[in-house]
């Protein structure tokens, strides 16, 4: 899987990325937008661990975030199973030198037309943490729309929050 955007490619993950994963992922300001899975410090080793899980999957669509050939961040559809099997989940993460840039709505946007195009995927939602408002406005962006405010349903950094469900349809053209 293999995707060329006009700020950066997708990308299928190489054992050899773990180095610029480590630079870009050992941000405070990263960890702190995702669930506790995603640590802070992040070592060498957490990149290692995370790049061979993700390159032994061969279910879910894991793919590296790459700009001038440099893996940047992560994207990825996780597919749901028995009674959710037509649902997906979505997640990313990007460097902070690349925020603001569009990039992962982008991102976000590109892979969701695909799931729905070559899938029988008909939902794709994200869970976001109360307080991450740039990542509500990526999905809001891509076409995702609020479905549900679950309070209090997360703790993160000793703090409880709110999770916004964002989520998107296959609509009928795409099922067609």
């Amino acid at each position: 899987m293999y995707f060329v955007l006009t700020q950066c490619k997708l990308r299928r993950w190489h054992i050899n990325d773990a180095t610029a994963v480590c630079m870009h992922a050992n941000n405070f300001n990263i960890a702190g937008n995702l669930r506790d899975g995603f640590p802070y410090p992040y070592t060498l080793s957490h990149a290692k661990d995370w790049i061979s899980r993700a390159v032994d999957n061969h279910t879910d669509w894991l793919l590296a975030i790459t700009v001038n050939e440099e893996v940047v961040g992560s994207i990825g559809v996780i597919f749901n199973t028995d009674i959710f099997r037509k649902s997906a989940d979505i997640g990313y993460w990007l460097s902070e030198e690349y925020w603001n840039r569009g990039i992962i709505t982008e991102c976000v946007e590109t892979l969701a037309r695909h799931v729905f195009d070559t899938t029988d995927i008909i939902r794709i939602q994200a869970g976001i943490l109360g307080h991450n408002k740039a990542s509500m406005r990526v999905l809001e962006k891509a076409g995702f729309h609020l479905e549900a405010v679950h309070k209090k349903a997360i703790i993160k950094n000793n703090v409880i929050e709110d999770e916004y469900l964002y989520v998107v349809l296959k609509t009928e053209e795409q099922v067609n």
